[in-house]
């Protein structure tokens, strides 16, 4: 046996079956993920010349000028100097900003799990001895992984895939170092900020891509979830338990938070965050997974799907056909797809739930709801949006090392097809989901009108009622009236009778009858040229009469209805001599 091969034995350990609860994290943890950050894009991508700078904090745009460069380290550990070593730009400021080694912990047990595509196509997660390639670095075993990274690989490794859980920033800084990765690809995955881009492309020899992408995906809710698993299906509207209904009343509509639904889940944010050295001999890929308190699925979930993508028959036939190395990095584009398709499977279940509430309990208080869940609908379109410039970044930047001169340009050919077919095929079923996308927030809408109208509805009930109780209190008011006209020339007959006048009373030195008669006529005659000239509508006033006009009425009115049949009598005559 070989010195190296002694050397990878030191370090790697079968790590056997897990239980379900190590790969969907600790189940003992009831409280909701937190939000994650608002992404930074200007601090995403190398094409930025000022990392992690902001000019409006930033006093002293020449706050380090006049540092010495760290120090990259001794001659065995030459990591150490990562990232300013390499990258002169970041300097110590820069890094602190990024949070990039502080919020990687300087010391604990850090797992990678390997996984290697031979050049025949099949995947393998066995070394040469047919062990499995799980390496967990102890603190005290730091320089181990580091000589292991140094190993030269076996010559029939097309593609060798690092998936990396619980990363520490010494192994951070070794691998950042060995395969000398631009560090906006920590920075990025850190601060959840989505970004894709290429550089040192070296035409024949290969380049470095990278793609940060943020999607969602379901879980159980930490805080409803039940002591046991229940056995009903989660599609199903008669599975959802009432306990398990989250008040979203008391949620904010903060996109970037986790979406508690009615079936005992929540969608939550995940990001896949992938660097790839693509080369002519062996390439490298390694997928970035944090140590953070979002709830992401440990680094060795998606080493075992990829390495299941491997045994389908579709993709070994591609893996045969091709090889190229980036249809590994394609492979791994189609997890964040599947867990897409499932969050939108969770929500359409929870639309159904809500339009049945809006239907049996005409609740108005469920479009706070709707509002909600239509927020976090509008968000998933840039989501998608950034997932679909992805896929085509990848697919419009071909690997350099396929232009060496150890393939032909049948080869070429054949990959460039393929790659162009199977980017085509994750591209729409990427439209797919913008499709479902669009389909519930319609249906939102539509329950949201259903909500309205049945409020609507009610209202017109209401005012039908009321209605209702007008009409009969105005045919109070008719009898009332009745009663009134019955009584009222009794009334007139004892008030005429009561008058204190000589023709009543038959006493002398009263009031006689004729000056009552004059007096309440000329008060009549006054009251009622007074409501005329002081009303706006009246059939004796126009509405755009003078003052004059409306004090003179009378005279007015009478020579108007004079004036009107001396024209007509007028016509009427010159019509009979004619």
């Amino acid at each position: 046996m070989s010195r190296a091969n002694n050397h990878r034995a030191s370090v790697m350990f079968s790590t056997g079956l897990r239980s379900v609860s190590s790969l969907h994290g600790n189940s003992s943890d009831r409280t909701m993920p937190p939000a994650i950050p608002t992404p930074i894009h200007r601090h995403a991508a190398p094409s930025g010349p000022w990392p992690w700078v902001d000019f409006d904090t930033d006093s002293d745009l020449m706050l380090n000028y006049g540092n010495t460069p760290t120090s990259s380290g001794t001659v065995g550990e030459s990591w150490r100097g990562y990232p300013e070593a390499l990258f002169g730009n970041w300097k110590p400021d820069q890094v602190k900003r990024s949070k990039m080694l502080s919020n990687s912990p300087e010391l604990g047990k850090c797992s990678a799990h390997w996984l290697d595509v031979l050049t025949n196509g099949a995947f393998t997660v066995l070394d040469e001895e047919g062990q499995d390639q799980t390496s967990t670095v102890a603190p005290e075993r730091i320089n181990e992984f580091w000589a292991l990274l140094q190993t030269p690989r076996p010559a029939n490794i097309r593609v060798r895939a690092l998936f990396v859980d619980n990363i520490s920033s010494t192994v951070l800084q070794m691998l950042g170092t060995r395969y000398n990765i631009e560090p906006f690809f920590f920075t990025s995955s850190l601060n959840w900020i989505p970004s894709h881009y290429q550089e040192e492309v070296r035409s024949g020899k290969g380049d470095h891509i990278t793609i940060t992408l943020q999607f969602m995906r379901t879980m159980q809710n930490p805080v409803t979830r039940p002591s046991t698993p229940t056995a009903e299906t989660p599609n199903s509207l008669r599975s959802i338990p009432l306990q398990q209904i989250s008040t979203d009343e008391s949620q904010v509509i903060n996109t970037q938070a986790p979406l508690s639904l009615s079936c005992g889940n929540i969608v939550l944010h995940d990001l896949l965050a992938i660097h790839m050295v693509r080369s002519e001999d062996s390439s490298t890929i390694i997928s970035y997974h944090p140590n953070s308190g979002c709830r992401r699925p440990p680094a060795k979930r998606l080493h075992s799907i990829v390495y299941r993508a491997g045994q389908s028959v579709y993709w070994q036939k591609i893996f045969a056909q091709s090889k190229d190395p980036t249809f590994l990095f394609l492979a791994i584009l189609w997890y964040p797809l599947y867990a897409w398709d499932q969050a939108f499977d969770a929500l359409y279940t929870h639309i159904n739930w809500l339009e049945s509430q809006v239907l049996l309990t005409d609740n108005i208080n469920l479009t706070h709801k709707l509002h909600i869940i239509q927020a976090h609908l509008l968000n998933y379109q840039s989501l998608l949006r950034d997932f679909q410039k992805s896929v085509e970044f990848l697919h419009k930047t071909p690997n350099p090392a396929m232009y060496s001169d150890k393939y032909t340009p049948n080869e070429r050919k054949i990959s460039m097809n393929l790659m162009a077919r199977e980017c085509g095929n994750l591209l729409s079923e990427i439209a797919r989901l913008e499709s479902r996308r669009l389909m519930q927030i319609s249906r939102l809408k539509n329950v949201m009108e259903l909500a309205f109208a049945i409020v609507n509805i009610e209202d017109s009930k209401h005012m039908r009622e009321l209605s209702e109780v007008t009409v009969r209190d105005s045919a109070a008011m008719k009898q009332i009236s009745y009663l009134t006209m019955i009584f009222l020339p009794a009334s007139f007959t004892a008030g005429v009778f009561g008058m204190n006048v000589n023709e009543v009373t038959g006493q002398q030195g009263q009031e006689t009858l004729v000056h009552y008669v004059a007096t309440a006529l000329a008060l009549t005659c006054a009251t009622s040229w007074l409501m005329v000239a002081c009303h706006s509508h009246s059939p004796f006033i126009s509405e755009n009469s003078t003052l004059v006009q409306r004090v003179m009425w009378p005279m007015f009115y009478i020579f108007k209805q004079f004036n009107g049949k001396w024209r007509q009598k007028s016509l009427k005559n010159f019509q009979d001599m004619v």
